[in-house]
């Protein structure tokens, strides 16, 4: 079987993840990821490799054109099932402390923020606990465009938390929309137990 993603002017890590799912549809066959950046298709070709898939890369016009040549059953990275199971959690933490991630532009750290988010709905096994703290409680509030994916974690099984004075300090507490309202006795006693914790 032979399918075709068109990955261009998707921002990261989109094309990746829909390569993933293609490989995962498939038993045996062919799958070519075109993409538009050098980014993408080193991701792409070093993932495709990782997991001992024969891959042939052409340029044309400025595009990549991967070709990930599957012989076997898909056998690591499984993406999520639907429906939710505990099994898909991991002992692991993540307490996120501003709404955009790492340093320097805002505005880049903003996307890696919400691409980040994203992958954590599409990799297993899932963090068991999403902490927000200061201004990283907005991105569980009105507006952002993390919301959809916050619930869909939250549907697998995630516990969402958002500090409750952070909230109240952003005049932000009737904007939550995603998770509960918790208090740093429960936060510290959550990472405490974690034998993870991750935090951005």
């Amino acid at each position: 079987m032979n399918s075709e993603i068109d990955a261009r002017g998707l921002q990261c890590p989109m094309p990746l993840i829909k390569t993933k799912k293609a490989l995962e549809a498939i038993e045996k066959g062919n799958v070519t990821a075109i993409v538009d950046n050098e980014v993408a298709k080193e991701n792409i070709s070093k993932f495709a490799k990782s997991m001992d898939y024969k891959v042939t890369i052409k340029e044309s016009q400025g595009d990549f054109y991967i070709d990930i040549f599957k012989e076997y059953k898909y056998r690591e990275v499984k993406m999520i099932d639907l429906e939710p199971d505990s099994n898909i959690l991991g002992d692991l933490v993540v307490v996120i402390g501003k709404d955009y991630l790492g340093e320097g532009s805002r505005e880049l750290g903003e996307i890696l923020m919400k691409g980040y988010l994203y992958t954590l709905t599409e990799v297993q096994p899932l963090p068991r606990t999403v902490i927000f703290i200061n201004s990283g409680v907005r991105l569980a509030c009105a507006g952002s465009e993390s919301l959809d994916n916050l619930r869909k974690l939250e549907e697998y099984g995630v516990e969402i938390m958002s500090c409750g004075t952070c909230l109240d300090y952003f005049r932000i507490k009737h904007d939550l929309m995603v998770g509960g309202v918790s208090n740093m006795y429960t936060i510290v006693e959550a990472m405490n137990k974690s034998k993870n914790t991750v935090q951005l």
